[in-house]
């Protein structure tokens, strides 16, 4: 039986076994559904897929990569990343792949968990962490007659290389953080595409570039990739003023965007669909710049009226047009706020996440929920960002659940379950610094809100705020079982 399970071999997991076994914890597993380890970055290989947050900020603080080979990496580049550090960091032996986990059970007389996997196996832990990330369930929309499409159709995240797109009548379906990134791979080679936008989102120009043979030998330099680093974290979270203090100092951020707009489509008509109507920040800020050139392709048609039906070889919009295609592809996004109901958790007392979260979800820090002892969520609740790299915030988390290990050690108890008072007063402060920020205002809607408008995603304030809350427990703020 092992001490802890982690489930899920994306940055959060690896990051979570590194460090266990920097902290002396040996006795634990990986579960990961898969044959290969990554999260996101195994999945998604949709041509054009990069990190839209700096390479030298998006990997671990303790191993940087002075071999980027640009400014903002390729998704094989972070996959294989993510491989050598499992490797070197000893983490690889405790993965046992094939193993989606289907429902975690406490038991109240033992104190630990029950963990159940697809293919029926079972054991029990002392403590689990879900590492699952929230961006890996494809959402796909709800659209009369979309099961009846008698072509090729897939997701994004689930691209089907099989597809050759040549000369193909293609559609696009959503145009968010993943279309604006394929949809200008694949223009050149579509006979004709057609891109179906609901809400033209915000857009700033990418600042990325190939580094040089010189900047790699001068980032191995004694500390140049980590004053860059440095350089990186400040300039990002400066980008968080707007964000974290008042949505008037968005304004710059909205100025830019216009000015990227403005300068890369010059057709007028084809300009005004593509200006939001919303204040810049509510949705993701986007960032390309090859994005609108390619909407501007004599082959490629943006559509802005709603679908009404898909039959088995066409498209139709709000107006009654029909556009004959040979293939669809949707780029609508992921199941953000649903990506934990859906797990079969059973707390204390029989209690079901679902039920415990009713009334909307609530957390502590995005990392403990009350009535689940020794459960702890990695990008849980509220802790993800819209202007830096969540892997920082992985790496806050993670130091927060070995503290939790660590008080275990220190009382000689079985297990931590926050309480719920403290719990509710975190809530409540989170969302009474929500409520006013840019991604309520002028009732903007977005992935970031559950059904009830209410942003259970985004952490509202700058990343080393969220750090330094989280640098150590509060063991008032929990119950010890013992």
């Amino acid at each position: 039986m092992p001490g802890l399970a982690i489930i899920g071999a994306g940055f959060a997991g690896i990051g979570m076994a590194i460090k266990l076994k920097e902290a002396g914890y040996h006795d634990f597993v990986i579960l990961e559904k898969a044959t290969e380890l990554g999260g996101t970055w195994r999945d998604n290989t949709y041509p054009g897929c990069a990190c839209d947050v700096p390479s030298h900020m998006y990997s671990y603080s303790y191993e940087l990569n002075p071999g980027w080979s640009r400014m903002f990496s390729p998704q094989e580049e972070i996959w294989g990343y993510l491989r050598s550090c499992a490797d070197k960091y000893g983490v690889t032996p405790h993965i046992r792949y094939g193993k989606r986990v289907a429902s975690l059970e406490y038991d109240d007389a033992a104190r630990d968990w029950s963990v159940t996997t697809d293919d029926g196996a079972t054991f029990r832990t002392n403590a689990v962490v879900s590492a699952i990330g929230a961006l890996h369930i494809p959402k796909f929309p709800e659209i009369a007659g979309r099961e009846q499409f008698a072509g090729p159709a897939f997701h994004s995240a689930e691209w089907d290389h099989s597809i050759d797109l040549t000369g193909k009548r293609v559609a696009v379906i959503g145009t968010g953080a993943s279309a604006i990134q394929f949809v200008p791979r694949i223009a050149p080679v579509a006979g004709s595409l057609t891109v179906f936008q609901r809400t033209p989102p915000w857009i700033q120009p990418k600042p990325d570039f190939a580094f040089s043979p010189a900047a790699h030998r001068a980032l191995r330099l004694p500390g140049l990739a980590r004053a860059i680093r440095g350089a990186l974290y400040w300039a990002l979270e400066s980008r968080a003023l707007g964000f974290a203090v008042d949505p008037r100092l968005m304004k710059g951020h909205e100025k830019l965007a216009l000015k990227h707009l403005d300068a890369q489509v010059p057709d007028p008509a084809l300009r005004r669909k593509l200006t939001p109507d919303y204040l810049i920040g509510c949705k993701r800020i986007l960032i390309s710049s090859d994005y609108y050139p390619a909407l501007t392709r004599p082959n490629v048609e943006l559509v802005t009226d709603a679908i009404t039906e898909i039959r088995p070889h066409s498209i139709v919009d709000a107006t009654g047009a029909e556009h004959e295609v040979d293939v669809i592809v949707y780029g609508t996004g992921f199941k953000v706020v649903d990506a934990l109901q859906e797990q079969r958790i059973v707390g204390r007392g029989g209690l079901k996440l679902q039920d415990a979260w009713q009334d909307g979800i609530e957390s502590y820090y995005g990392i403990s929920t009350a009535g689940f002892p020794n459960l702890f969520f990695l990008l849980g609740p509220n802790t993800g960002l819209g202007h830096t790299s969540v892997v920082f915030m992985i790496e806050s988390q993670v130091r927060y659940v070995i503290d939790c290990l660590r008080l275990l050690s220190r009382t000689r108890a079985r297990a931590v379950d926050v309480r719920p008072g403290a719990q509710r007063a975190f809530g409540r402060r989170l969302h009474e610094r929500l409520d006013p920020l840019v991604w309520n205002a002028g009732g903007c809607t977005s992935w970031y809100l559950d059904e009830h408008g209410v942003n259970r995603t985004i952490w509202p304030g700058f990343a080393f705020e969220y750090w330094a809350r989280t640098r150590k427990v509060r063991p008032e703020a929990y119950e010890l079982i013992y």
